[in-house]
């Protein structure tokens, strides 16, 4: 037996079926960035691993990135996010771009992680920032987008919805509970561990962090506390914004939601299926002020989010919100009589297809039932046949596969037919 090569773990293969809800992802997502007025960009694929090692994280940069010395013994990796590359890109022409700058990208990332539902080494994803606008009306654009792309892909607010929080309003609830500055990414784990666990094991895991059982029951506190948001200027203005925005009814303020600790200073928010079975976020962003300066630019406020397509590829699938497969994406064959009247039948397509139909032509001269038969599986609605009689008289015998009707028509009127059945297809 052939021993067949197998693909590396975690990647992906993109048949049709998946090619077509990538595809369809894609023009979704491209949609929305566009109907708020963002331009399409995109950075390389493979970067130096010091462009990650400023603000990632240890745990990006050594156990999650696919890092490998490239022939000139630089050590180099797949990209696993998009936002250093754009910080550094802005950075680079800071001087001759227009403020705020609005950018979106849709491509594809890798991160040596455990394949598991929901997540793949191998993803695609979307990333949209607005840079130069600091500003709370600013992220309830962001928070908009996001919920326009929801609403886009029929996920309506009883399937979905966006969690907001602020950085700088649980800053402050740290300082009411006397949390040390030291002790803060701690208190911030714990907080966005707490729907992860039981709750004795929450507190024992609290404790043995270094919080006080004062200070555990006061975070329970805050965050048992969905009128908090009422305590932030910022958080008003990003709901009355979301307000005017038309989305309100996707957004929930949710004192759990922390997010990414080295990144975020301000605005957090997170989406999440409510229905489903998978409990990882769909999209996720907020208000990132330092990364700029990072890269060797000037302090520029910026704020954006991503969305993998592996998570909304599942909830739209559980959801039977994923579109019909379409085999082919001609709805017109023309098949082929025999060998003599080849050239006849791939002249007939190329006029079509000037006129803006997708055509096929079937590749060999078969009997044809078996090429209408073919046209059937590929869920085409017409096919053409030009056989010796019909090429004598200038006919062309136009058949509506839905119903099974045919009839000859004048060479010059096939156009109209055809779309007159496609009309009522």
């Amino acid at each position: 037996m052939k021993t067949t090569v197998q693909t590396v773990k975690g990647v992906r293969e993109f048949y049709p079926e998946t090619m077509s809800l990538r595809n369809y992802l894609y023009e979704k997502v491209r949609s929305a960035s566009r109907s708020f007025g963002y331009q399409e960009w995109d950075g390389p694929f493979i970067e130096t691993i010091d462009l990650y090692a400023a603000k990632s994280g240890e745990e990006l940069v050594k156990k999650q990135s696919f890092v490998f010395e490239d022939r000139g013994g630089d050590l180099v990796t797949l990209r696993p996010e998009l936002t250093p590359s754009l910080a550094r890109m802005i950075a680079a022409k800071q001087g001759q771009l227009t403020f705020p700058v609005r950018w979106w990208s849709f491509g594809p990332f890798w991160r040596y992680e455990q394949p598991q539902k929901g997540r793949t080494r191998e993803f695609f994803q979307w990333n949209i920032d607005m840079v130069g606008a600091d500003s709370p009306e600013a992220d309830a654009e962001m928070i908009a987008i996001a919920a326009t792309f929801l609403r886009s892909v029929g996920l309506d607010p009883t399937r979905v919805s966006i969690f907001v929080n602020d950085r700088s309003l649980m800053t402050s609830q740290f300082d009411r509970l006397d949390v040390s500055v030291e002790k803060r990414v701690d208190a911030s784990n714990l907080i966005d561990r707490r729907s992860k666990m039981k709750p004795d094991a929450w507190e024992a895991y609290g404790l043995e962090m270094g919080l006080s059982q004062r200070q555990i029951d006061g975070l329970k506190q805050v965050l048992e506390d969905y009128n908090l948001w009422k305590q932030s200027d910022n958080l008003q203005r990003v709901f009355a914004a979301l307000d005017a925005l038309g989305v309100r009814e996707y957004i929930k303020f949710d004192p759990a939601v922390m997010r990414g600790l080295l990144y975020y200073t301000s605005t957090v928010f997170e989406a999440f299926d409510l229905t489903g079975s998978v409990r990882r976020s769909i999209l996720g962003g907020g208000r990132y002020d330092n990364l700029l300066e990072d890269v060797g630019g000037d302090s520029l406020p910026a704020t954006g989010f991503a969305m993998g397509d592996v998570v909304i590829g599942i909830v739209l699938q559980e959801a039977g919100l994923v579109p019909d497969f379409e085999p082919s994406p001609a709805q017109v064959l023309v098949t082929v009589f025999d060998k003599n009247l080849w050239v006849q039948s791939l002249s007939l397509a190329s006029e079509l297809r000037q006129a803006g139909l997708n055509v096929m032509v079937y590749p060999e001269p078969v009997k044809l039932p078996k090429q209408f038969k073919f046209a059937d599986k590929m869920k085409m609605r017409v096919a053409m046949v030009l056989g010796p009689d019909e090429v004598e008289k200038d006919l062309v015998v136009v058949k509506n596969l839905g119903t099974g009707d045919q009839l000859q028509v004048k060479r010059e009127a096939v156009l109209e037919s055809i779309k007159g059945i496609l009309k009522n297809a």
